[in-house]
């Protein structure tokens, strides 16, 4: 168990429930994000550091005054945001991430986990994508993200730094972006407890590697907590189904008859999902560490259900 965790990104949607499990386990977390996201907060931290990730002085500051044993940097511009300023996504994704991974081995902390993608390998590969794949990503997002693990890595095998990475596919929240575009089947499933019709952004076939939130929460605080001597790998990808929008529509009319949408084939979303494959083998977590996915498909639309009628 840890004495004392530091989550960068901790106000958001995944950094809160990440911070809740450590909690309760009795680590505490000092969270760390943008001036702002405080009123995200409705449970107690150890502290809240407020600042960005470019303020280098902050960050020692922080290391200094709270001494983590363990880092969960999930602090990142997302793929849309960064795509619309590439230079930025740069200086927040890998710049600062880097900045800080050289902080933490100055002082020797450690495990520092880092949240990446499988958009990191590109698009139109065939199912299921090995983990040595090599990565070719296609937008700044996954190139910031090939940029940070490739020096986790290097500082790993040069100076023992105790890096580890999971590459998530598209994850399934309960409270996901507006903006966001693969954030269609928690909107949709929303529009339908407000008893609204919906506009699905991509084909009825079109489907991709899907993960859901609680599992990703779950997955970080194993592999942060697993004995370093069992990871075999660098990073590690993660999958737990695969889904149509078609699939959904019928998942979600089966809990609201009333239910009607509309689908959108060739639009933006549609191309960028239709492009990324249908599984990832995650054959190394399940071995290595025992990674088990929890929600299956069915299990991730009752839970977003659950949600949506709790807040309509």
């Amino acid at each position: 168990m840890f004495k004392t965790a530091l989550i960068t990104g901790g106000n958001g949607n995944l950094g809160r429930l990440v911070a809740q499990h450590l909690e309760a386990i009795g680590t505490k977390v000092v969270s760390f994000d943008l001036p702002g996201s405080e009123g995200a907060h409705c449970e107690p931290r150890h502290a809240v550091v407020l600042g960005d990730m470019q303020d280098q002085s902050l960050l020692e500051d922080t290391l200094t005054a709270y001494k983590p044993d363990v880092v969960i940097h999930l602090a990142s511009m997302l793929s849309g945001s960064s795509e619309a300023n590439p230079q930025l996504a740069w200086e927040v994704n890998a710049t600062s991430s880097i900045r800080l991974m050289r902080l933490c081995l100055d002082r020797n902390i450690g495990p520092f986990f880092f949240a990446s993608t499988t958009a990191t390998y590109g698009p139109d590969l065939a199912s299921p994508v090995a983990l040595n794949t090599p990565q070719w990503p296609e937008n700044i997002y996954g190139a910031t993200k090939v940029a940070v693990e490739r020096m986790g890595v290097y500082l790993k095998l040069k100076q023992g730094f105790d890096f580890r990475c999971l590459r998530f596919p598209m994850v399934l929240s309960p409270s996901a972006p507006a903006g966001a575009m693969t954030a269609y089947p928690s909107h949709a499933i929303a529009a339908a407890a407000r008893g609204d019709n919906f506009t699905m952004p991509v084909a009825p076939s079109t489907g991709m590697s899907t993960l859901y939130l609680n599992d990703v929460t779950r997955s970080i605080v194993e592999i942060c907590s697993a004995q370093r001597a069992a990871l075999t790998q660098h990073a590690y990808n993660l999958h737990s189904y695969v889904f149509t929008a078609q699939d959904l529509v019928e998942a979600i009319q089966s809990r609201f008859p009333d239910f009607t949408c509309s689908f959108t084939p060739g639009s933006p979303t549609d191309d960028l999902v239709l492009r990324w494959p249908d599984v990832f083998d995650d054959r190394a977590a399940r071995a290595d560490w025992g990674w088990e996915p929890h929600y299956d498909f069915d299990a991730t639309v009752e839970a977003l259900v659950q949600f949506a009628k709790s807040q309509s």
